[in-house]
């Protein structure tokens, strides 16, 4: 029996214990953070006070407001039993980190006490030397900083035997640069709040004092069974398979997509849920996504900063609630060849303190005007912006799916729907010298649909589209860090509503303000035309109409990620203090030695699978096919069997095949491994060109040949687990 089929007789549906769900949400929701309401009732008011000040204001609490917090946060953990704390945070690594110390404190021989200061809430020291830092710290300049993060409440993380206290932080260097996700997208933030409040006092909004993206990332991943993930050593140690041929059926049928989800799967997303919601992770929506095995979780819209941080932690619920029910989640953007990989859409939008959605069309021409202003702004941002846009998501895994023909393509582009497409073609075509709110009506503005009715059918190749007060950037990896992309997200549109802002107020000295309005909006709508895109971003024919309006199209990870290199989007993110120079160039660094690193990982592991395993079950096969044609061959000339000499030339024909494809798996693995050693005498970044244009195809080849040993060679022989397994035993 092959080592395949002993893995399957071992699954198994995980044995629950009795294990029911813990009652009504709302009874539970958020009770291990310590959130606001849990802070205000352990503080005192006029701490609390000071506290929220700080949040809204930016006015920084004392020594003593510090400590009070502290030793309230302790003594709540405590209550919820936990021994040890730490500064959570998120590295150049784009997972998160995290150093446990005790709350204990020695007093005397032989006696502790718990004690949490203010000092050690708001500040950590982890080594910062083994981190990512592309070339901000030297390996032996090891301090670096974890700094508290108010904005993203403390919570409890919990394991069979104990509970920690995890405090959400930034990391920066010695010297203040930023060595994590988490700050520049507070930086974002920022850049983005002060640029929208500038446009919206242009429209008499004087009562807002806080604007702010928000997002729901939709998470997408696959489950397979541990028994089979432990076979596989690819998926062990890159995340997807290097060798598989396709199963017969695979989605051709179109029955995964929001199907029956099966017992075993939906046991595993309560779970998930349960734990969810009691980090305070508004999961909403569950279901089946289109390939076989491949599922999505959907959150509630939240603070940027927020979702980032709950995106994060759901991705590290999703992996630990699998393993206990026998599975493993898989977050890579293509762990299956031939199948639809994975995104986590990112559906963006912008929000003022007092929950008006600036991406809301409204009820009045009013509304409608400032909505059309903002929405102007995107498309420039998108416009303008899309190589920044582009090398937000530039890695490894996600190179498998941009310019795939898989949602969404390399090529960024916006879609806005018939209506608002309409709408913009009016606005743009409009010769009126002064336009009143009677005129915005007739355009047919007033008219929009208000927030909860859908303006725009849904175009799921668009890498950037408008879903209805929203917009939905497509092209985020489904393993990756969110803060990345909404930190350029945010500083694109900052600059972007500065200029709008700008053009307003300038048009509309002395003049009908309305009029200046349309006539900015009407200038913007013509100048970004080229990036609107409204039909199928996968067909051929968009590629060749993108290229003639100038529309970039790469492809290419370490292409894509030059462009944080170029002067103009270094002084773009200088100026909205988002990244420095020296920020934006260690991250190049170190993304392009991420991205080579992993098909290096990848390069080796193929070439071990093929030599290990994919070779000696092919030569036992070859050597079962040569045993039978010498087997025939005697059973003719020794017993005068009257066989049909087209049953030798058959037999001839398929061994040649098995022997020529294990050769040119072999030769090509030889090859690839020239090629890694010819990719060590390189810097980084020919090292990455070289690896896209020559490793990645030799790659592919090995896995030509090999997956069509795979369709021949016998079961019995065949060690791997197959797609067909993997993907459709429950």
């Amino acid at each position: 029996m092959s080592v395949r089929n002993e893995a399957l007789f071992r699954i198994t549906a995980a044995d629950l214990n009795g294990k029911k769900p813990s009652g009504k949400v709302s009874e539970y929701f958020g009770e291990n953070t310590f959130s606001a309401d849990a802070m205000a009732k352990h503080i005192s008011k006029g701490t609390f006070a000071a506290f929220k000040k700080w949040m809204s204001e930016g006015t920084t609490i004392s020594r003593e407001e510090a400590d009070e917090i502290a030793g309230a946060m302790k003594d709540w953990a405590m209550s919820k039993g936990a021994t040890y704390y730490t500064h959570w945070f998120q590295p150049m690594t784009g997972l998160t980190a995290e150093k446990h110390d005790s709350f204990i404190s020695i007093v005397a021989p032989g006696k502790v006490i718990e004690k949490f200061s203010g000092s050690k809430l708001v500040q950590g020291e982890p080594d910062a030397s083994s981190f990512p830092s592309g070339g901000i710290r030297s390996t032996f300049e090891a301090r670096g900083y974890t700094a508290w993060d108010p904005s993203s409440p403390a919570f409890i993380m919990e394991s069979k035997l104990g509970k920690t206290l995890c405090i959400p932080t930034i990391f920066i260097s010695y010297h203040g640069e930023a060595l994590d996700k988490k700050l520049p997208l507070l930086r974002s933030d920022e850049a983005l709040n002060k640029s929208a409040l500038g446009l919206l006092k242009l429209f008499g909004r004087k009562d807002a004092k806080k604007v702010f993206s928000t997002c729901g990332p939709e998470q997408e991943y696959f489950l397979i069974d541990k028994n089979y993930y432990n076979l596989r050593q690819d998926l062990v140690l890159t995340g997807r398979t290097l060798v598989g041929a396709p199963s017969p059926k695979g989605q051709q049928l179109e029955d995964q997509y929001f199907g029956t989800i099966k017992e075993r799967v939906i046991n595993f997303m309560f779970e998930v849920a349960e734990e969810a919601y009691k980090l305070g992770i508004p999961v909403m929506t569950r279901h089946n996504e289109v390939a076989p095995h491949q599922y999505e979780f959907a959150p509630v819209f939240e603070e940027s900063n927020l979702a980032a941080d709950h995106n994060q932690l759901l991705m590290e619920l999703m992996k630990k609630v699998a393993l206990r029910h026998g599975l493993v989640c898989l977050l890579h953007e293509k762990p299956f060849a031939g199948i639809n990989g994975s995104g986590k859409h990112l559906n963006w939008s912008l929000a003022d303190n007092n929950g008006n959605n600036l991406l809301n069309p409204g009820d009045t021409p009013e509304d409608n005007l400032q909505f059309l202003a903002v929405l102007a702004a995107v498309l420039r941002a998108v416009h303008k912006h899309a190589e920044r846009l582009r090398a937000s998501v530039a890695l490894a895994g996600n190179e498998h799916r941009l310019g795939a023909n898989e949602a969404p393509p390399a090529i960024i582009s916006v879609f806005l729907g018939d209506q608002l497409t309409n709408i913009l073609n009016i606005i743009e075509k409009g010769g009126k010298n002064k336009v009143s709110k009677s005129d915005i009506i007739d355009l047919g503005v007033s008219r929009l649909p208000k927030f909860n009715k859908d303006s725009t059918d849904r175009n799921r190749t668009s890498p950037f589209a408008f879903t209805g007060a929203k917009f939905e950037f497509r092209a985020v990896g489904s393993s990756q860090n969110i803060s990345t992309p909404i930190a350029v997200v945010n500083t694109i549109i900052a600059e972007s509503l500065d200029y709008v802002a700008d053009k307003i107020s300038k048009a509309s000295s002395g003049k009908d303000f309305n009029t200046a309005v349309m006539r900015v909006i009407a200038e913007v709508v013509k100048e970004t035309k080229d990036v609107r895109f409204e039909g199928n971003n996968y067909a051929p024919e968009w590629v060749k109409e993108a290229k003639k309006r100038g529309l970039p199209n790469v492809a290419s990870t370490c292409e894509a990620l030059e462009a944080l290199t170029k002067k103009e989007n270094i002084s773009l993110f200088e100026k909205y203090k988002v990244f420095s120079k020296a920020e934006l160039i260690a991250r190049y660094h170190i993304w392009i030695h991420t991205y080579n690193t992993i098909l290096e990982i990848e390069a080796n592991t193929l070439n071990e699978m093929v030599n290990a395993s994919i070779v000696p079950a092919g030569a036992k096969y070859e050597q079962l096919l040569a045993s039978n044609l010498k087997r025939l061959s005697g059973l003719k000339k020794e017993a005068g069997l009257k066989i049909d000499a087209r049953v030798f030339e058959d037999q001839k024909v398929h061994l040649n095949e098995v022997v020529s494809k294990i050769y040119y798996v072999r030769h090509n693995a030889g090859e690839m491994m020239k090629l890694l050693e010819k990719a060590g005498k390189l810097h980084h970044e020919e090292k990455a060109a070289l690896y896209f244009k020559e490793l990645k195809p030799i790659m592919e080849h090995i896995r030509k040949h090999a997956d069509a040993l795979e369709c021949v060679v016998s079961d019995e022989h065949w060690d791997l687990p197959k797609y067909r397994e993997m993907l459709f035993i429950k």
